[in-house]
């Protein structure tokens, strides 16, 4: 019997059972997941979009390291923000939002990004809602960001990393810490009391700003409830060593550790949504074998020997997002499918056309996650190429197969058409 079972009378009434034996089988539910990797400068679009669409498209040379995870994903073309997230580097932080942060303050939920939507969903039901993480501090790939429109500092450094979800908590220090927690909450309150006699006491626009406020120090409050019920459940235990210095390693050698980390913390339900920047490289050209910066190389100017070497990073990030995406294949879960059957991973960039500054027809992925996979899909709604379909409409169906009831994102409307949910 299902666990949620009534009885049903003719007149329509229903009562609900008590809990019985027969409803106490294993359920088949397993959690979904949500993963967006976001790459600051994004790919040279003639290497990474395929020429054909369909089922027997041919992978590019930058889409090759997927090949033997073909059937599970999706390639898109003419998808982006449209007009109002232009702005070159600058419109790269509206890669999940579709919302630049200086329009955010006309949405109702400021310029919040998908992964942030789908938390709210998650709530207390794991150690973390969402967890931001990012290769550096870049401000261009700022691309979490919460329903007041402040954006979510990620974090960079792999031991804080590994520690947050799996160290042990020392007892004297979980004492001082949810000693903190409580001042900090009876502060809040503070706070709020006096937010709330400015609030009878201003203009309209001051209490929208004020309305805001509320909110932000309503999400606060939340976190720290929560943080504080979890410091008394013991983490889970994994097999894996943090490299001595890998915070200063090189950026080739420190991605796959960011992978790692964030495969086990969905393995281990410590989070079930995790947003992943990949900005600069950093210094010693990142451990690539290249003579020049990355952020000057993608200022190619079809020029030959540049692009050789941008291609040595971009065709790192699909590497990596094979390897990814082939650990969380490799995990089967109580449901009986795949840790990336029910993980969806979205995949891309804000950025367009690094070399010219361009946010539109942005290069998009999305793997797992329970939709039908194997396809090159275009969305380009002419033939020209030069009218997209709105990006934010598949941010829509990623928020309806997590769980949220919507039909809009951002400022966009309905879902994705053609990307269809497996059985």
């Amino acid at each position: 019997m299902k666990r949620r079972a009534f009885l049903r009378g003719v007149s329509g009434a229903t009562m609900a059972l008590p809990s019985l034996e027969a409803m106490a089988a294993t359920t088949t539910e397993t959690a979904t997941r949500m993963v967006c990797v976001g790459l600051n400068f994004g790919f040279v679009p003639r290497l990474f979009f395929p020429k054909s669409t369909g089922k027997d498209y041919q992978l590019t040379d930058r889409l090759q390291p997927l090949e033997k995870l073909r059937e599970d994903f999706t390639v898109f073309s003419g998808l982006d923000h449209g007009t109002e997230a232009q702005g070159g580097h600058s419109g790269v932080h509206a890669y999940l939002s579709g919302v630049l942060s200086k329009h955010s303050g006309n949405m109702p939920e400021a310029n919040i990004s998908v992964d942030q939507k789908a938390a709210q969903l998650v709530g207390s039901q794991t150690r973390y809602p969402s967890l931001q993480i990012a290769s550096g501090s870049d401000p261009n790939n700022q691309i979490s960001w919460n329903a007041s429109g402040v954006s979510l500092p990620p974090i960079s450094k792999i031991d804080l990393l590994y520690n947050l979800l799996f160290q042990k908590v020392d007892p004297k220090l979980r004492k001082t810490t949810k000693a903190k927690q409580a001042a900090r909450a009876s502060i809040l309150d503070l706070v709020k009391t006096d937010a709330q006699y400015l609030q009878r006491n201003v203009g309209a626009q001051d209490k929208a700003k004020i309305d805001r406020y509320f909110t932000a120090v309503r999400e606060v409050e939340k976190r720290l409830a929560q943080s504080s019920d979890w410091l008394e459940k013991p983490k889970p235990q994994v097999k894996f060593d943090v490299p001595t210095g890998a915070n200063t390693m090189n950026f080739i050698d420190r991605v796959p550790l960011y992978y790692d980390l964030m495969a086990l913390a969905l393995e281990t339900d410590s989070t079930r949504v995790i947003t992943l920047g990949l900005a600069d490289i950093g210094a010693n050209y990142g451990g690539f074998e290249i003579s020049r910066g990355y952020h000057q190389l993608t200022h190619h100017g079809k020029v030959p020997e540049y692009i050789t070497e941008l291609s040595v990073i971009e065709q790192f990030h699909t590497q990596q997002l094979a390897r990814f995406l082939g650990r969380l294949k490799s995990v089967q879960e109580e449901n009986g499918k795949t840790l990336l059957n029910n993980t969806m991973v979205l995949f891309g960039s804000g950025m367009g056309n690094a070399s010219s500054h361009s946010n539109k027809n942005l290069p998009l992925i999305l793997a797992g996650g329970g939709f039908q996979h194997g396809e090159h899909k275009s969305y380009f709604k002419d033939e020209n190429q030069k009218v997209a379909t709105p990006a934010g409409r598949l941010l829509v169906s990623m928020l309806q197969r997590f769980g949220v009831e919507t039909d809009r994102f951002g400022t966009a409307t309905g879902t994705l058409p053609g990307l269809e949910g497996q059985a």
